[in-house]
């Protein structure tokens, strides 16, 4: 049995211990917001933050998850900025890679509560679009900002 903290809540899981993090969050928790988009950790599509950084759950087993705190797009507020810019700017195109495209723009904010283009483009250069909505992506991240808390 694996032990994991995953959106405030406590869950017993059976698996071994090297199934990946993105199987356990979708196959055994039902929680289908984190995708799976290759497996590699070169799509970003399984975003996680894991003890507050932003992670490739498909690189992560549950046993080197177990005693941290997992949050997915699910366990996220609604009211975060970062989905609220989304929506606000219609971000999404077919939608699938935008939970870890969200994922990682909150882990950059949470980080650097005012970046630049560049620190942007450098921080969301992991996670692909594949309908190319990059700049609506930037613009949201920006947009953000502005109704981020201040000072942590």
């Amino acid at each position: 049995m694996i032990s994991l903290d995953i959106n405030e809540k406590k869950y017993q899981v059976e698996v071994e211990p090297d199934v990946p993090l993105l199987w356990v969050i979708r196959d055994h928790l039902q929680l289908t917001g984190t995708k799976f988009g290759c497996g590699i950790s070169a799509c970003g599509a399984c975003t996680v933050h894991i003890d507050g950084e932003a992670e490739r759950s498909c690189q992560v087993s549950a046993k080197e998850a177990e005693g941290k705190k997992i949050t997915t797009i699910e366990g996220m507020p609604e009211d975060h900025p970062v989905k609220r810019a989304w929506i606000e700017d219609d971000v999404p195109q077919c939608g699938y890679c935008h939970p870890g495209q969200i994922m990682q723009a909150a882990a950059l904010l949470a980080e650097n509560p005012n970046p630049s283009d560049s620190d942007i483009d450098e921080a969301m250069s992991g996670n692909i679009c594949r309908c190319g909505t990059y700049q609506r992506i930037r613009r949201a991240i920006h947009i953000a900002t502005k109704s981020m808390p201040k000072g942590g």
